[in-house]
């Protein structure tokens, strides 16, 4: 019994072990998760910053402000567009190959695209003439008389000058015997279209005659005279289908000065224009 008494008491001891280090473990991964979001938020901001322009960066914001209904940039007025006419030379929608002329810029200025004002109860009515001429010119009111194949060579807009009908030449279908003023039935054809439109109104017509550029360099440039006399070929088509002598304004040749393709020598450079000039 005293030998009992006198014995070391057995202690036994239970450790709890918890797999992962515990609740706190994967703590850090989340906070460097974090860490490395905002690192690459900030340094995208900073490469925005130094890639765009002030107006870009107007733009940029405006577009991540969901409260803002309309452009925020002021240009005079508050409606979608800022101000500006959608006819101004920063809004114009761009017809055929659009953009890609080579002088763009240059070119609508010097046909008086830079912008559309209206000035009166008069400007108004001359707007709304015009389009109705275009509509139907193009059979957007269902009186046109252009077959489908002829429709894909007219292009139109409104400029300050006036209406501009742009007829141009495809691969396969041209507007004139080669490279002289003989027209083809196409353009006979189109000549016709457009004097029954031309003389619902008494508007003066001015015809300008554009072709492409030569594969060579020549002594004499004949690009002058090509593009003067496919002009006054178009300028004799208009006049047998009944457009007064009085209303031609003006026939001018411009040469491959404004190609309107990035290729001077493509086929879609040679054109006509014919503008129905405003009062």
């Amino acid at each position: 019994m005293s030998a009992q008494a006198n014995a070391r008491p057995i202690i036994i001891k239970r450790k709890k072990v918890i797999a992962g280090g515990g609740h706190h473990g994967g703590a850090w991964k989340v906070a460097y998760a974090d860490f490395v979001t905002a690192m690459m938020a900030f340094f995208m901001l900073m490469w925005l910053l130094n890639a765009t322009t002030e107006k870009q960066r107007k733009g940029i914001a405006d577009y991540f402000s969901p409260t803002i209904p309309i452009n925020r940039i002021s240009g005079g007025g508050d409606g979608s567009f800022g101000g500006d006419s959608i006819f101004s030379e920063m809004t114009l929608p761009q017809n055929g190959t659009g953009a890609t002329a080579a002088r763009p810029t240059e070119g609508r200025q010097a046909r008086g695209e830079s912008g559309m004002s209206v000035d009166g109860k008069g400007q108004t009515q001359a707007e709304e003439a015009f389009r109705s001429l275009e509509a139907k010119l193009l059979g957007k009111g269902g009186e046109s008389k252009v077959m489908e194949n002829e429709l894909q060579h007219i292009n139109t807009r409104l400029t300050d000058e006036g209406l501009v009908i742009e007829i141009f030449a495809l691969e396969g279908t041209p507007l004139f015997e080669g490279t002289s003023d003989q027209p083809t039935p196409l353009l006979r054809s189109l000549a016709l279209m457009i004097s029954d439109t031309a003389q619902t109104v008494e508007n003066g017509i001015a015809i300008g005659g554009h072709v492409p550029a030569e594969p060579i360099v020549r002594a004499e440039n004949l690009t002058w005279q090509t593009s003067a006399n496919q002009a006054t070929a178009m300028r004799k088509l208009i006049e047998a289908a009944g457009i007064a002598p009085a209303q031609i304004k003006r026939v001018t040749g411009h040469a491959d000065r404004e190609p309107i393709t990035r290729n001077p020598m493509a086929l879609r450079n040679n054109r006509l224009e014919i503008v129905l000039l405003r009062e």
